[in-house]
């Protein structure tokens, strides 16, 4: 899949992907278009102009687009993080232009590991403690995705003055080295070269057990009061990773899965609790992000939901403990920064998994400038466009975003949740 968009990405809103189209094209298409090579050979590339628009690939599983070809799931090794055994097979690609970014965002499950392959990006990372000053949303939804309403590139202070009082962690990351990021760590990323290549993967936590039941009762309620809005409103309010708005049936189920298997594990972890030391570190876990509502896993097996491999979770507390060698350099506050090298740096055997992947799908094409100034032949759709200034915008009637922000928020989730297990536990 692929898609446009026809606004800069120096808008004082975030470029979320529900204002993207898509086109299907082959990398060879990708790379003739952003070389300036005749349209002719840009396929449906042609139709855009490369000095107003970036592509990007992005969440593209190693194990489906190489099916046919196992053995380059062993190019990508994660054992020297202590996860021996985990490949590309774990793993997905990440492929864009000068210019790609994706909007400010935590990930509800897990950490992440990314493995810089070809080009740079710039990460904008964001300690858990800042959520408050990002303006969280779950508008656009995505299962696992909770997006900030800044675009921390171009920031509105008048619309988000709160957002001054954030703590950025700006860490550029160069092919050959390897970033860990936390869990709950706010980030923004954007391709700084030509042609960027990385490859990610999440590792699981006993924690998303308790995320997934956040995450389904935000499913419920995002659902509900969404699809019980008027179909006029035009408001793209499902991120195009969701397939469908599930019904309210459906998202009891996930619900009351969820709440089964978070219990089921948690007597398992205490049964398990003298040999956990002895094991830790020796299986993985299966990447868990946009693996969403596949519950047909076994609880008494304690496998996470969506769970496709056998494997084990990590405690936070033992993935800090893991060495990673003489080669790890700390990610600093912007002010304290005294390198732009912030990442862990890992030996890479340089394959250049491009050209695997000839005739393969690509991913989102957006409108862009090359600097961060708003092109005048961008427009902005009047519903993400900055509210009045005026004393009067005060008196605008709210709206079911409005009360979703608020509803949604991951503090009053969080604490829904607890309550819910509470009344579950008895």
């Amino acid at each position: 899949m692929a898609g446009a968009d026809s606004r800069g990405r120096a808008a004082p809103v975030p470029q979320f992907e529900t204002s993207c189209s898509y086109v299907k094209a082959t990398l060879e298409e990708f790379f003739a278009w952003s070389s300036g090579q005749p349209s002719s050979l840009s396929g449906p590339f042609s139709c855009f102009e490369h000095s107003k628009y970036w592509a990007y690939a992005d969440y593209k599983y190693i194990a489906r687009i190489f099916e046919d070809k196992e053995e380059v799931f062993q190019d990508v090794r994660w054992s020297d993080f202590g996860f021996p055994g985990r490949s590309g097979k774990e793993s997905t690609l990440w492929i864009g232009s000068e210019g790609a970014n994706t909007p400010c965002h935590l990930d509800s499950y897990g950490c992440n590991l990314v493995l810089q392959i070809q080009g740079r990006k710039r990460w904008h990372l964001f300690p858990p403690g800042d959520t408050s000053f990002l303006y969280p949303t779950r508008i656009p939804y995505e299962e696992s995705s909770i997006f900030s309403k800044v675009n921390v590139a171009n920031p509105d202070l008048k619309r988000f003055p709160e957002f001054k009082n954030t703590t950025a962690h700006v860490v550029t990351l160069s092919p050959g080295q390897v970033l860990l990021v936390p869990k709950h760590w706010w980030h923004y990323v954007e391709s700084i070269d030509p042609i960027t290549v990385s490859i990610n993967s999440w590792i699981e936590l006993d924690s998303d057990h308790e995320a997934r039941v956040e995450e389904a009762i935000t499913r419920t309620l995002v659902c509900a009061l969404k699809s019980a809005e008027s179909s006029s409103d035009g408001d793209p309010w499902l991120n195009p990773t969701e397939v469908e708005a599930t019904s309210h049936e459906v998202n009891l189920q996930y619900l009351n899965q969820a709440v089964s298997v978070y219990f089921k594990c948690q007597k398992a972890n205490v049964s398990e609790q003298a040999h956990r030391s002895s094991r830790a570190g020796q299986e993985t876990r299966a990447p868990c992000k946009r693996r969403k509502r596949q519950v047909s896993c076994e609880p008494q097996d304690c496998q996470l939901l969506n769970h496709e491999f056998s494997s084990s979770t990590f405690k936070a507390e033992e993935l800090q403990k893991i060495p990673f060698g003489p080669h790890l350099i700390q990610v600093l506050p912007q002010s304290q920064e005294t390198s732009s090298l912030g990442a862990g740096a890992v030996a890479s055997d340089d394959r250049d998994l491009l050209h695997e992947n000839e005739g393969g799908h690509f991913g989102k094409l957006h409108c862009t400038r090359k600097q961060l100034v708003m092109s005048n032949d961008c427009t902005t759709p009047a519903n993400q466009m900055d509210s009045d200034s005026s004393p009067n915008a005060l008196q605008a009637a709210l709206s079911t975003n409005d009360l979703l922000d608020c509803l949604v928020n991951p503090h009053v989730i969080r604490l829904v949740a607890q309550l819910l297990l509470e009344r579950a536990r008895v």
